[in-house]
């Protein structure tokens, strides 16, 4: 009879035991699925005599709370017995961990503050999302300056123009308009251009820019302070060169090459065998530049210098693909270990 199976079952469920999760699954699977134990003792009940139905019915109510009580039980004994950590040695000698290592580009980055530290610059930060003002206008750059194309420069917003910041001058601009000279910041972060990715380019990088403004500053101080850092960076004997550009933030500009730290400057392949490899843009601010952001171009001077860091750590370590930086590559990053 039924209720004789439904008594059965229910010394049975009282006596039920788990071992591990996936016994306790199994035992779900035969007493509650749609093919199991309980939904057969429905079909019974069905054909049980009108009369006898409440008494069955709720026999059977017993049997499934009973049923679901039990495997609760059970799933929470497992769970206590996985968090138990009684066996926990902590006398023992732990597995061998890989200790990690900075990234090439944090290497650099830190040794290039670390040297214009010791020179005397402090350190300015500014946001990545930047508006046109802080970016293009109070730099000097013309209205019709291909860098404020969208094919250039990735926008955020028009009218106004919010835009990823492509260089880091525009923390250069909020010290300007914050603070009073003398002012001697460089600024390091993430830039970002709308260019194609390949092995020699990157729509995002990463730039150290530095900036210092007094009385009577000269040409002269910037040749001296980038010799100086050229020389802590790539050793005692490189030598510069300045070469005549342009920039809309500096009058006047130039590009400063260092002696191939390859070959010391004899010529080979990686400085196309003319014994020179240009590493940053320099110049003394515009005046301009100055009266934009509320500083009196007839009392101060100053001069700007930016440098890109993958360019730095090509230089360094000799990496021949930019997009090695980005791609997390263990084995790539392994390289450097040294170099911590």
């Amino acid at each position: 009879m039924l209720t004789d199976k439904i008594q059965s079952l229910l010394g049975e469920v009282a006596n039920l035991q788990a071992a591990d999760a996936k016994a306790l699954e199994e035992l779900r699977i035969k007493y509650l699925s749609k093919k199991g134990v309980i939904n057969g003792l429905m079909g019974e009940f069905r054909d049980v005599a009108p009369e006898s139905k409440r008494e069955i019915g709720m026999k059977l109510n017993e049997l499934k709370t009973a049923l679901q009580d039990k495997l609760n039980e059970l799933r929470e004994g497992l769970a206590t017995k996985e968090d138990d950590h009684s066996d926990l040695d902590l006398t023992r000698t732990p597995y061998p961990i890989a200790m990690g290592t900075r990234h090439p580009l944090s290497i650099v980055k830190n040794e290039i503050i670390d040297i214009f530290s010791r020179l005397g610059f402090s350190i300015a930060d500014g946001p990545e999302v930047e508006d046109d003002w802080h970016v293009f206008s109070s730099l000097n750059f013309p209205e019709d300056h291909p860098a404020r194309d969208m094919q250039d420069t990735f926008f955020v917003e028009q009218h106004p123009d919010i835009v990823l910041r492509t260089h880091t001058s525009s923390v250069q601009s909020r010290v300007m308009e914050n603070s009073k000279p003398p002012i001697r910041v460089l600024c390091p972060g993430r830039v970002y251009r709308n260019e194609a990715i390949s092995a020699r380019a990157h729509c995002f990088f990463h730039q150290v820019e530095g900036l210092y403004i007094d009385k009577d500053v000269s040409f002269t101080d910037l040749k001296q302070v980038l010799l100086t850092f050229a020389r802590e960076m790539f050793g005692p004997d490189t030598k510069i060169r300045l070469r005549p550009s342009y920039f809309p933030f500096t009058e006047p500009s130039a590009e400063m090459d260092i002696s191939c730290n390859i070959c010391g400057g004899k010529g080979c392949a990686f400085c196309k065998q003319t014994g020179w490899v240009e590493i940053l843009g320099c110049g003394m601010v515009d005046p301009n530049v100055l009266e934009a952001n509320g500083i009196d171009s007839k009392v101060y001077k100053g001069y700007a210098f930016g440098m890109g860091v993958e360019r730095i750590t090509n230089l360094k370590y000799q990496v021949k693909d930019l997009r090695l930086f980005s791609e997390n590559d263990v084995r790539f990053l392994d390289e450097f270990t040294a170099a911590n």
